[in-house]
């Protein structure tokens, strides 16, 4: 293990996410909040204790290696998480307690949107600003971004985005220098963000609105400028510019590329995941729009059709992709919809988007491995090969991912567990974890709002639970094995 190394990376990587704390302070001092001297000193204080760590290793430039990059990439999201804390922990308006801003801090950078915040009309406009930056930089994740400026500074990038990149398959690259993949995955992801913000504000966002929200929506966030979350604006117009967005980002970012790059949407079509993803949306809009239209025909708030299928159609794309934005409190939503649609987080999107939960590629691998099980049990001596886009896969791949799902299942259970024996109701640890672990964020009984009312225990415990789910479990569980720091 070269810890020298790594000491460099780290405090480089802590010294340019320092620079994302001036946009913060520059819209602070625009709409005239005293609060945006936080931002300042937190900024001199991160960039000082990265040049600290950074000066007596300056000159230690060898490449790295596969355990170096897992270091790296688990200690810098911890270091971030609690770096990206001290705003919040500092700023006089807000008087949160440790655990709730790195709670906070975590649940941005994660993209998870799960919040502390109980009144967010009355916070600041540089916190609301800063919380929904923290989304957008962990949305495609900053050591992607990282990826693509190291190089230039003596140090090799691809054991970083192989320990970083969400999905089973870790060696697909859109090109074949790795700095050149990281900034075309940039460069996808800053369009769609450019165009989200334009057409947040021709939809009728101010602009304000529109930056925070393209942020968050790009990102599959959910952070809000407001408690209504979308439901605020009150416009059609703007839920179906969310929709879009929250279904373009929930896509393989790869897959983009190479339909842009080839002007051809027919692309789409023949991905197997693409299609799955879809699919899964259609389904649960289906199941949704009818229950809920006639639902209410039998309660006290009774839906027009289109009322019905405008709610569950958000609602279905914003858990299910977890971005986590509502337009309504579907906590409240009669019969099983509420778990259904808890339940389709842990699918998530695509593998290579931004999205969270476990990535549709792995339940199509399920579904294809219980298949071939059951045509097995008749036919003992057939060779059947699982097939993605009508490529065999590897049986290592197959076999990591029901690897991937037993140990998800296991921390599942253990978290919940956690989480009950604190004290809380089976409903609420049941959707706490849920929403953390899947990077969800609105969760159901006393978490369907916020997160104010959890114990600092749980807070930390949740915590964990979102750094597991932003690094998909392996890449945090594997530096705790014993083998990992073997020579």
């Amino acid at each position: 293990m070269q810890f020298f190394v790594i000491q460099r990376v780290i405090s480089l990587l802590l010294v340019v996410f320092s620079f994302t704390l001036l946009p913060p302070a520059w819209v602070g001092w625009i709409y005239d909040d005293p609060g945006y001297m936080s931002f300042i000193e937190s900024f001199a204080f991160i960039v000082i204790i990265g040049l600290v760590f950074w000066f007596p290793v300056k000159n230690r430039k060898n490449e790295l290696r596969l355990k170096d990059g897992f270091l790296i990439v688990v200690l810098f999201w911890l270091v971030l998480g609690l770096s990206g804390a001290i705003p919040f922990y500092t700023a006089d308006s807000l008087s949160l307690s440790l655990a709730d801003a790195v709670f906070e801090s975590i649940s941005g950078l994660t993209t998870t949107g799960a919040t502390v915040l109980e009144s967010l009309e009355s916070t600041p406009k540089s916190i609301l600003f800063y919380r929904q930056e923290l989304q957008w930089l962990g949305g495609m994740g900053i050591i992607v971004l990282a990826v693509a400026i190291l190089p230039m500074l003596g140090v090799g990038g691809m054991q970083l985005y192989r320990a970083e990149t969400p999905g089973p398959i870790k060696d697909s690259k859109l090109t074949p220098r790795i700095k050149e993949t990281a900034k075309l995955l940039w460069y996808i992801y800053l369009v769609l963000t450019i165009s989200c913000t334009v057409m947040y504000q021709v939809a009728g966002m101010p602009w304000f609105d529109a930056v925070c929200h393209a942020f968050s929506t790009v990102a599959i966030g959910g952070f809000s400028t407001h408690n209504s979350s979308i439901g605020y604006f009150n416009s059609a117009y703007i839920e179906a510019v969310a929709v879009v967005f929250m279904l373009l980002a929930g896509v393989n970012f790869g897959l983009h590329f190479t339909a842009w790059r080839n002007l051809n949407p027919r692309i789409y079509l023949r991905d197997s995941e693409f299609k799955a993803y879809i699919a899964m949306l259609i389904v649960l809009i289906l199941i949704s729009v009818p229950y809920l239209y006639f639902s209410s025909l039998q309660g006290e708030d009774q839906l027009s059709f289109l009322k019905a299928l405008q709610d569950s159609v958000f609602q279905v794309v914003s858990i299910s992709t977890t971005t986590g934005f509502t337009t309504t409190n579907y906590s409240q939503w009669p019969g099983f919809l509420p778990v259904l649609l808890l339940f389709s987080s842990f699918v998530g999107g695509c593998a290579g988007s931004t999205a969270g939960g476990m990535k549709v590629v792995r339940f199509l691998l399920l579904f294809k491995q219980g298949s071939r099980e059951i045509y097995r049990l008749i036919h003992p001596r057939a060779k059947i090969s699982i097939k993605i886009n009508r490529k065999p896969l590897p049986e290592n791949v197959v076999q990591g991912v029901w690897g991937f799902f037993a140990v998800y299942v296991s921390l599942f259970t253990v978290f919940m567990l956690l989480v009950m024996m604190s004290g809380e109701d089976q409903e609420t640890a049941f959707s706490a974890v849920a929403a953390t672990l899947n990077n969800l964020g609105p969760g159901l009984g006393k978490v369907s709002e916020n997160f104010a009312g959890m114990s600092e225990f749980v807070k930390w415990l949740l915590c964990l639970a979102m750094l597991m789910g932003r690094l998909e479990i392996f890449t945090l569980l594997v530096i705790l094995t014993p083998a990992f720091w073997r020579k």
